[in-house]
């Protein structure tokens, strides 16, 4: 086995960081930025290291192993995400990442990784916060039996799982590329490539190389824009990490959030930030850090049960009424009010892209796009997971967003596509691992009956913006927003434009 993983995930220009790692003969190393291309600034040959016994739960409780050595980071070392790559005379290789912050800032704008969301779907040991992966991969127990072996502690000082820190380039999208034919059988995103490469169902929904916020980084350096790099975990740990910048951008998969971090946010757009969401699923679980960041705490639907006495320090849905804080009122949009598209039976056959009905916003403008447009679908733009909000009609025959669950009623609806929350009742068997439903029909209607859960299913993902106190918000509402640029489709690129120079980071 080779392994490694450092002591923290955050760095600046002149700190130091600790790689620990296992291996059984002597291994080289190599540290590189990684963005519109890959900058080696570290290298060291034959490094000794060792092998290192596991704990009995690394997965809670860490590895433990020594330092195999400490890293000083120069001051040449551009803000940006750092692959570190250990490879033994086998040629077997191990990945991990340090982020590097700017110190001082340099860029108007900042990238906030979605580290957390790492966090709780890495499971390297064992298990995350989802499910016991290695019985599910290993011991052919079914997901749901397995998904009782999720963990709610989990140490942020063990690897990553390979496929989650080091996809290769072909990963495939979290998306169905194509409709669902006539009686054919659902599937969930490219089959035959995790069959061969033994993906569990959570390698796919996390970390940086090859997906969501290394594609946009390869865009946005292409286009010319200087973007600073921040984590989830530095802004509940720095009160004032975002103060230098005009821009806040999140991309891809911003899962979880901790209380800090969404204090953060909330006083950066009410100061006058902007904040640019390319991301879906966004701010949903509530989480927290202890013991200096190295537990990561996560219990998700058992939050209340796991912490009886947690109160407003528990882990759950941001959007449960004890913490009377819904997602909504900083994003504009909730995954509950939307879901799914193109995965297994959710909208399988949906239309993968955006009807617009608000040409005239300012985020079309110069488009070229006009009321019932359809943008991105043979993208798809629209896939995996979206948030909505709810809405009516108004006279003018316009969608109007309907204030519930934090959803601000000056909320401006640009454009919509339908989205599941999850799969309904069919004679296939379930891809999309359930939710819990009787729990969400009480957040969002205060009735756990039968018939509110089946409204909870139906939903659409929304393009929308709102003012919030002297700041701004723009919402693309899907996970996907990055690959549409990936693939220089125009409308989403000039969309993309127009906020970032709204908003002032171009």
């Amino acid at each position: 086995m080779i392994a490694c993983y450092t002591d923290r995930l955050s760095v600046a220009p002149g700190e130091t960081f600790q790689l620990h790692a296992s291996a059984p003969g002597p291994c080289r190393l190599e540290i590189a930025r990684v963005g519109a291309e890959r900058q080696t600034v570290y290298q060291r040959e034959a490094l000794q290291i060792g092998s290192h016994a596991l704990p009995r739960q690394p997965d809670r409780d860490g590895c433990g192993w020594p330092a195999a050595l400490e890293v000083t980071v120069g001051g040449d070392w551009t803000s940006g995400y750092y692959d570190i790559v250990l490879e033994d005379a086998g040629g077997e290789r191990a990945h991990h990442f340090v982020v590097v912050r700017a110190k001082p800032a340099k860029a108007k704008a900042v990238l906030v990784l979605s580290t957390n969301t790492y966090h709780a779907y890495n499971w390297w040991g064992g298990a995350n916060a989802y499910c016991d992966v290695t019985s599910l991969m290993t011991a052919g127990m079914p997901l749901p039996q397995a998904m009782e072996g999720a963990i709610g502690v989990l140490s942020t000082h063990r690897p990553f799982a390979p496929l989650l820190v080091a996809a290769p380039e072909d990963v495939p999208r979290l998306v169905n590329a194509r409709k669902r034919g006539y009686e054919e059988r659902p599937w969930a995103s490219d089959t035959d490539w995790a069959r061969k490469h033994r993906v569990s169902p959570y390698d796919r929904s996390a970390g940086f190389l090859n997906k969501w916020e290394h594609v946009f980084v390869r865009w946005a350096e292409c286009e010319g824009l200087m973007i600073d790099y921040l984590t989830d975990y530095d802004l509940g740990a720095d009160a004032g990490a975002l103060a230098p910048y005009d821009v806040v951008i999140l991309v891809g998969h911003s899962e979880y959030w901790s209380a800090g971090e969404r204090d953060a946010i909330e006083r950066f757009v009410d100061r006058g930030g902007r904040l640019a969401i390319f991301s879906g699923n966004t701010a949903f679980w509530k989480v927290r850090h202890e013991n200096d960041g190295r537990s990561f705490v996560c219990h998700k639907w058992r939050g209340f049960d796991a912490e009886p006495n947690a109160g407003r320090d528990a882990t759950h849905l941001w959007s449960h009424p004890v913490f009377a804080r819904p997602e909504a009122e900083i994003t504009g949009l909730s995954f509950l009010f939307a879901g799914y598209h193109r995965l297994g039976l959710c909208a399988a056959r949906g239309q993968g892209g955006y009807t617009v009905y608000r040409n005239e916003h300012w985020a079309l403008e110069g488009c070229d796009l006009f009321y019932g447009d359809v943008i991105g679908d043979e993208l798809p733009l629209i896939g995996y997971e979206n948030d909505g909000c709810r809405f009516t009609f108004g006279n003018d025959g316009l969608p109007q967003a309907i204030a519930h669950l934090g959803v601000p009623e000056n909320l401006e609806i640009i454009a919509l596509a339908p989205c599941a929350f999850g799969e309904p009742p069919s004679g296939y068997r379930p891809l999309i691992p359930p939710e819990k439903l009787d729990a969400v029909a009480e957040i969002m209607f205060g009735d756990a009956s039968a018939a509110s859960q089946v409204r909870v299913l139906r939903g659409h993902a929304a393009m929308a913006s709102f003012k919030r106190g002297k700041g701004e918000v723009f919402n693309g509402g899907t996970t996907e927003w990055a690959h549409a640029l990936a693939a220089r489709d125009p409308f989403i690129e000039r969309i993309t434009r127009n906020v970032l120079r709204r908003f002032g980071a171009l």
